[in-house]
């Protein structure tokens, strides 16, 4: 759940670089946060997330860039925000119930 707080944390706080040096930054972040919640969605099976996740990814890809404009970018990273909330939420990992053995 945290990583999905963090990225739509990041994402609201962050509207307003759109247009600046340091939405990079913020691109690589969400980027990076897509990937981990990524994990724990195929980890956790939820395959509608893993779906979600890699679709953010691609498109806050900060090396190759989706050419995308700046209100439509706004409105993107809300409901990335909306989406990263509700993945943090729905996506369960199971624990191993296995012990580690004794030394």
């Amino acid at each position: 759940m945290a990583p999905g707080l963090i990225a739509a944390i990041v994402l609201l706080a962050c509207v307003a670089f759109l247009d600046a040096p340091a939405f990079v930054a913020v691109r690589w972040g969400v980027t990076v946060l897509a990937l981990i919640i990524l994990v724990f969605a195929l980890r956790g099976r939820a395959w509608w997330a893993l779906v979600v996740t890699a679709a953010i990814a691609v498109c806050w890809n900060p090396l190759v860039t989706v050419p995308i404009p700046g209100q439509v970018w706004a409105a993107l990273q809300i409901v990335a925000a909306a989406l990263f909330v509700v993945m943090g939420l729905a996506v369960k990992v199971p624990r191993t119930t296995e012990t580690p053995a004794a030394r």
